[in-house]
């Protein structure tokens, strides 16, 4: 029997020849990744665990965005924490505010995830960075602290669901609508603690942007990982960012699949989730009268150029509804830089934007955007569970960049071909 993917690489880092599906083993990693949340705990374990060195500062991980810059006095003592941490082990990957960006952007961007690799954040969107090849999952931060110490990890197996993606999206239509769309038909544990593989000749059609927003969101289908094939749109990537050997591996042509998913790109149109789960997923065009409160463009989801670039040829010329707050958060430092370059910022600065510092803030309720009771937000972030981003009586509903820039001219959910 094959081997999918993801099967291969823990095989490979498990020094096996074969895994299945099930099977408990212990691999190497190749990167360890913590956040201003997750890391405090992982130090405070890995302390415990007797440990005096991490197993390879190059290998650790550490990027301060979720509360950062600091907006209370736990959150800076959580980051002197962190900083100090980074400084005793010599960690040659820590992010400082000013350096940092959010996570999940800024790791591939750094070159530090590759074809290949296994990578385990204390953070459940971690996952993203199988848009590269990679199998990347999300862990607790005590196996963070395990990780830190020694190299190594346990893991079971996951059995694998195939996403074979076909055609060419239409207008407006990205990686946000598609894996909405995968999540409104198998559901929020349609792929529980699977390997979702995408593959398929639509895969020509989505940018390394698009990949990076379906992987990073296969948690929210339930998934252990989210991973594509590491063809030539990751490779470009890649080389120009990575300066380590790595390996890409494809699944055997026998591999074995839990399920296999047909999706036809040139179908879709742009998606909508409503509240409470990324499952409640509808077209645009079904919406219905629904006005908002507030909009977020960013986040590890879609904080990313050509996600800027999208919600800018909206608004160019334009003013935000006058009743809606939009804040747009750039995924990185070169991200906001690039954006000031192209002439983004002033595009969002004069329709009436906040262009934020790179930071997770709104997405978790954080700082910088929360909710008050019986405020709606359409956002282009991750999760709409309830509270998420504010009082438990707000609502929050999830979309691509093109829905939420049209929205915020119109001041409810809106059809960016409309506008």
């Amino acid at each position: 029997m094959g081997m999918t993917m993801t099967q291969k690489i823990l095989a490979a880092h498990a020094g096996l020849d074969q895994v299945k599906p099930g099977q408990f083993i212990e691999a190497a990693v190749d990167l360890v990744l913590g956040n201003d949340i997750t890391a405090p705990v992982a130090v405070g374990e890995f302390a415990k665990l007797g440990a005096d060195k991490v197993f390879d500062r190059r290998k650790v991980a550490i990027v301060p965005d979720h509360f950062t810059p600091n907006k209370d006095i736990k959150s800076a003592e959580n980051c002197k924490l962190l900083r100090t941490f980074a400084a005793e082990q010599a960690l040659e990957n820590y992010f400082e505010v000013g350096q940092m960006g959010i996570e999940h952007c800024l790791i591939p961007e750094k070159g530090l995830a590759a074809p290949g690799d296994v990578i385990v954040g204390a953070d459940s969107h971690t996952c993203t960075y199988g848009a590269l090849g990679a199998f990347a999952t999300g862990v607790g931060s005590t196996d963070m602290a395990c990780a830190m110490a020694t190299g190594r990890l346990w893991f079971k197996t996951p059995a694998a669901a195939q996403f074979l993606l076909k055609g060419r999206p239409g207008p407006w239509v990205g990686g946000k609508d598609v894996i909405l769309h995968i999540i409104g038909q198998i559901g929020v544990d349609g792929a529980l603690y699977q390997s979702m593989e995408f593959a398929g000749d639509g895969l020509e059609h989505l940018n390394i942007d698009d990949r990076f927003t379906i992987a990073n969101m296969a948690i929210e289908a339930g998934g252990k990982n989210g991973i594509f094939p590491a063809d030539s749109a990751a490779l470009d990537y890649v080389k120009e960012r990575v300066r380590r050997d790595y390996t890409v591996y494809s699944a055997d042509e026998d591999a074995e699949y839990a399920a296999v998913y047909e999706i036809d790109l040139s179908a879709l149109r742009p998606a909508v989730a409503f509240p409470h789960l990324p499952e409640n997923t509808r077209a645009v065009d079904e919406v219905g009268d629904v006005p908002i409160d507030q909009v977020v463009i960013g986040s590890c989801t879609n904080g990313r150029m050509t996600d800027l670039r999208a919600a800018a040829a909206i608004l160019k010329g334009k003013k935000i509804h006058p009743r809606l707050r939009v804040i747009i958060l750039p995924g990185t430092q070169a991200i906001y830089l690039q954006a000031v370059r192209e002439g983004l910022v002033e595009i969002f600065v004069e329709a009436g934007a906040a262009f934020s510092t790179p930071t997770c803030g709104p997405c978790l309720g954080g700082h910088m955007g929360i909710l008050a009771k019986g405020e709606r937000a359409l956002s282009t972030t991750n999760r709409n569970f309830v509270g998420r981003m504010g009082h438990p009586e707000s609502e929050v509903y999830l979309c691509g960049p093109a829905v939420a820039a049209a929205s915020a001219l119109t001041g409810k959910i809106t059809a960016p071909d409309s506008v």
